[in-house]
């Protein structure tokens, strides 16, 4: 029987939502083992005159936990 736990973290990106959340989940990756699968909970991006100057994701991230 496997047990699986959450995290939920925020990553940002200058290109894209989608930049954001592969740099999110490949940082998570390299510290927690077994990850299993993301969840996109939130999206935001930063205005700078008239201007978007950063996407920001918030992620819940399942992962197994090692036996």
């Amino acid at each position: 029987m496997s047990i699986a736990k959450t995290s939920e973290i925020s990553a940002s990106s200058k290109t894209s939502f989608e930049d954001a959340i592969k740099h999110g989940v490949k940082r998570f990756c390299k510290t927690v083992k077994h990850v299993e699968g993301a969840w996109v909970k939130e999206q935001k991006i930063v205005i700078d005159d008239g201007e978007v100057r950063e996407y920001r994701v918030s992620l819940v991230i399942t992962f197994v936990v090692d036996d």
